[in-house]
């Protein structure tokens, strides 16, 4: 993969955001909406974890550009963040409050209450190169 000046930026632990999504009450339910400005990129793939068997973990991998932000729409679940030095475990579990991760972040995400649900908005579109799997060479990759 090329590198871009997006890939030579150092993110760490403290990039990380949660962001609370604008909520409509209403007798007839709760209504969230992310457009606008609500994340600082615009979406080009969306995804869902669902189903995730007990003790399963799902990430496992950092992006070297893409951005996500991840949304407990159903349940909670954790996610450990890992950025080479330093190590945050954040609980998702309100529909109206996503996690933005960076690029150049480890993720691991965990303990997945029965029935969650985890929606994805990714700043990219699948691409296998822009994925770290293996944590040693995240390492590499944060020690350049």
């Amino acid at each position: 993969m090329e590198e871009s000046s997006k890939s030579s930026i150092i993110t760490n632990i403290s990039d990380i955001q949660l962001i609370e999504i604008p909520k409509i009450q209403d007798r007839r339910g709760n209504l969230s909406v992310v457009e606008g400005d609500t994340i600082p990129f615009v979406s080009k793939r969306v995804y869902y974890l669902y189903d995730v068997p007990s003790g399963s973990k799902r990430g496992g991998h950092a992006h070297i550009e893409q951005q996500e932000f991840l949304i407990a729409l159903s349940g909670s679940f954790d996610v450990v963040l890992k950025d080479g030095k330093n190590i945050k475990t954040i609980t998702l579990n309100k529909p109206n409050v996503g996690l933005l991760i960076v690029s150049g972040i480890w993720r691991e995400l965990k303990n997945f209450s029965s029935g969650s649900v985890c929606l994805v908005l990714s700043s990219g579109e699948f691409s296998e190169g822009d994925y770290i799997r293996e944590y040693k060479k995240f390492r590499l990759f944060k020690d350049r």
